[in-house]
């Protein structure tokens, strides 16, 4: 699909998407959990029907609710099927192996699109120590394994990404870990920690966490119904704030900002750069003003880089982002990828180490840019097209439906220009 997009200028009122991150951790522990759940808001982006896809597979009995929530019978691994897929979500398959591992049947996992090239020696390293038959192609997908996962104390390297970290927990708690220990050494994202931690405590199981540095477990779960309610997305609403700040004044609704959820750091960086700003509960309300260049450390949420490449764009001066390392193993090479499209648009994006460099204030021009397939890189050039000196004309739009369908029906409704054509694959 492609989709162009004139200079617009925005405002009204709009409701933050489902949070992936909150819906698919959701899934994987109404999956474990040993009586019914039922999930408030759920979200429906593709990474969220892969997550569905998955637990059904593994023997969840999901019914829609008149009210548009879902009822999950789990009870546990309980496979049907021999092979279950992802889709393209890193999360899944990080978080899901390991779920998967409890089960004594052999059960192939797959992915599509850039999860095929991700690495997963990760996995042949660590499964092994616990006890399950592993074998990868190469480090890479697909994973056929073998359990059951047997919880032991394991030291393990949480640098690449602390999803490895979010199954194994998970997974440890519902195999009933006990008087076991989780050592890891070198986290990243520890926010997306807090919030599988909070989602477990919710679903009943505790978990000692002693400075990210270890973690203890006590036991089993006692069964008990949980109501869980998906939360808005501070990485989709991330796009829409910085819409607001660039392109007009809104108010996006739905958003906690007590969340654990790491993209909440999105305010840091708008009140740094001068966006108008006012935060109340479960509303904030963004204009623009006389933006200026910031400097931010996304170290611990490397999905903000795109949001605030397209915000840094309009942001008189250079803007300094810290955490480059971090997007490498992304839908696309991140870092890569937004100094390629942005240049496109006239935006001089130089990288230093770990550091992006952004020049802003020079103006925006409307460009034909790509996606690379990976939806965050089509949200940012959207974005930074509702400002620009004349049509955006973006390639592989379609990506967006990754974690936010929706996403130019929002802004449409917002007031951008948003014009789709579809493309026939020949």
């Amino acid at each position: 699909m492609i989709v162009t997009i004139q200079p617009s200028h925005i405002k009204g009122v709009i409701q933050a998407p489902a949070s992936k991150s909150s819906m698919q951790r959701g899934c994987a522990a109404a999956l474990l959990n040993l009586a019914t759940t039922i999930i408030r808001n759920p979200g429906y982006s593709n990474d969220d029907k892969a997550a569905l896809g998955v637990i059904k597979g593994l023997g969840a009995v999901i019914e829609k609710q008149a009210d548009g929530s879902l009822k999950v019978s789990g009870g546990g691994v309980h496979p049907d099927v021999t092979e279950v897929s992802c889709g393209e979500s890193g999360l899944g398959i990080r978080m899901f192996t390991p779920i998967v591992s409890l089960s004594s049947r052999q059960i192939t996992i797959n992915g599509e699109g850039s999860l095929a090239t991700r690495p997963m020696d990760f996995f042949d390293e660590v499964l092994p120590q616990l006890g399950v038959e592993i074998v990868s192609n190469g480090g890479r997908l697909p994973l056929k394994v073998k359990g059951p996962l047997q919880p032991k104390n394991i030291d393990i390297d949480g640098s690449l990404s602390s999803q490895f970290l979010t199954g194994l927990l998970m997974a440890y708690a519902a195999a009933g870990a006990k008087d076991v220990t989780i050592t890891v050494r070198n986290l990243k994202s520890k926010p997306y920690i807090d919030l599988t931690l909070q989602v477990m405590k919710q679903f009943g199981w505790e978990v000692q966490n002693n400075n990210y540095e270890t973690f203890s477990f006590s036991g089993t779960q006692a069964a008990q119904p949980v109501t869980y309610t998906v939360e808005g997305d501070w990485s989709g609403a991330a796009f829409l704030l910085v819409t607001g700040a660039i392109a007009g004044g809104i108010t996006v609704k739905g958003l906690d900002v007590q969340s654990t959820q790491a993209d909440r750091a999105v305010l840091q960086a708008l009140s740094a750069c001068g966006a108008r700003l006012s935060i109340q509960d479960e509303r904030i309300e963004i204009g623009p003003a006389a933006l200026k260049a910031f400097q931010f450390n996304a170290t611990e949420c490397p999905d903000l880089f795109p949001p605030l490449v397209a915000l840094a764009a309009y942001c008189q001066g250079t803007t300094v982002i810290e955490g480059v390392s971090r997007l490498t193993h992304k839908e696309s090479n991140r870092a890569l990828t937004l100094q390629e499209e942005f240049g496109k648009m006239g935006i001089a994006i130089s990288l230093q180490d770990d550091l992006m460099l952004i020049k802003g204030g020079t103006g925006v021009k409307g460009a034909q840019v790509h996606s690379h397939h990976d939806h965050r890189i089509a949200m940012a050039c959207a974005v930074a097209a509702l400002k620009a000196d004349g049509e955006t004309v973006i390639g592989e739009a379609q990506a967006v439906a990754k974690s936010y369908p929706d996403f130019y029906e929002h802004i449409q409704a917002l007031g951008a220009q948003v014009q789709k054509t579809q493309t026939v694959n020949h």
